[in-house]
């Protein structure tokens, strides 16, 4: 609107200030502890009971289809997958308006997601009435009977596919449809149930989303889009282990094969550890392939060694409560990596400058 650069500068880095807010906000209230102390064992253990986010507003038969999408667990999805759009447009400006591609990416993002979620408690309806943790959702209480369940996530896998088709490209709607297949075939059905090692392996399902967003700017999968799907897999049996090291009871009387029930606590303890060492090498590769700054460098070192430090302090005072402490971290790490890359870029392109 013909603004002076200084305040064009101002707008942007108050939009990039405010955007950064949020995400951090997102990881400590929606994904935190209740307190600052972290709870006990038999705390985190505690029932996953249905809550009421939308009070009387919305249906209760609306409220508990939106339950088996797991809307807490979508946003740490869609960051990744915003950032990688960011990033990508900085070196690759689309043809299209920007903000438009990154709505609509991210409404196909949800909705794969939560296909995946749905037919996941469909598939797990068995396990989950064994586990403390997921004994009261939807199609283990009878609310929304598996055939329905099933049902619903088929036609959001679908609808997603042919959304991310139609309004943003073939390649973006190719990759999720695929980390939706993976996360429901490879991991639910088979890993989940058969191997230790299916929480590392499924964690590629996780993994997808920055590829979505690289190739909905782009149209293809380039070296950075994979070095930040290489981040996520690498930082998932880390962050799921920690977690699994708290509700390991839960697993053992389900009967899956998770790390701490098959090799015990110190094994666990030990290998979260190394992936904790070797992600902080693996976020360092951007900047060394020249895809991202000093900023974010700095920014991967210091989360990186402190997430290193933890995991070293919980090998050797293996306590529930710093494996609870450990998990917590890792989802504000993920969160706030991803927010220093697109800083970067935004710096770097001198979008936060005059």
């Amino acid at each position: 609107m013909g603004a002076p650069p200084f305040l064009r500068g101002a707008h942007l880095a108050l939009a990039a200030l405010t955007w950064g807010a949020l995400v951090v906000m997102t990881a400590f209230i929606r994904l935190g502890p209740a307190s600052p102390e972290p709870p006990a064992a038999h705390d985190a253990l505690r029932d996953e009971t249905p809550r009421d986010p939308y009070n009387s507003r919305v249906p209760a038969g609306v409220r508990v289809y939106i339950s088996l999408i797991k809307p807490r667990i979508i946003p740490l999805l869609l960051i990744p997958t915003v950032a990688s759009m960011l990033i990508a447009a900085s070196q690759h400006m689309p043809e299209r308006p920007l903000l438009p591609l990154i709505l609509l990416t991210m409404l196909g993002g949800t909705l794969a997601t939560g296909g995946a979620h749905a037919i996941n408690q469909y598939l797990d309806r068995d396990l989950d009435a064994l586990m403390r943790r997921t004994r009261s959702r939807a199609v283990v209480t009878g609310r929304v009977s598996p055939r329905n369940a099933l049902i619903f996530g088929m036609v959001l896998s679908g609808m997603a596919f042919f959304q991310l088709w139609a309004t943003v490209n073939l390649a973006a709607a190719a990759l999720a449809i695929s980390g939706n297949l993976f996360y429901v075939f490879v991991y639910t059905l088979w890993l989940k149930r058969t191997t230790v090692q299916n929480i590392v392996i499924g964690g590629a399902a996780g993994a997808v989303p920055p590829l979505v967003g690289w190739a909905a700017v782009t149209g293809n999968v380039g070296l950075p889009a994979v070095l930040f799907f290489a981040i996520i897999f690498f930082w998932t049996p880390a962050h799921f282990w920690a977690l699994a090291l708290v509700r390991q009871e839960e697993y053992r009387s389900a009967g899956v094969p998770m790390m701490p029930v098959v090799h015990g606590e110190a094994a666990t303890r030990r290998n979260i550890l190394r992936y904790a060492i070797v992600l902080l090498v693996v976020t360092l590769l951007p900047f060394a392939t020249h895809s991202l700054g000093l900023l974010y460098l700095t920014v991967a070192l210091g989360l990186g060694i402190v997430f290193v430090i933890r995991a070293l302090e919980l090998v050797r005072k293996g306590t529930t409560a710093r494996a609870w402490k450990l998990f917590m971290y890792s989802n504000t790490y993920l969160a706030l990596l991803y927010l220093s890359m697109v800083i970067d870029r935004l710096l770097a392109l001198g979008w936060l400058g005059t």
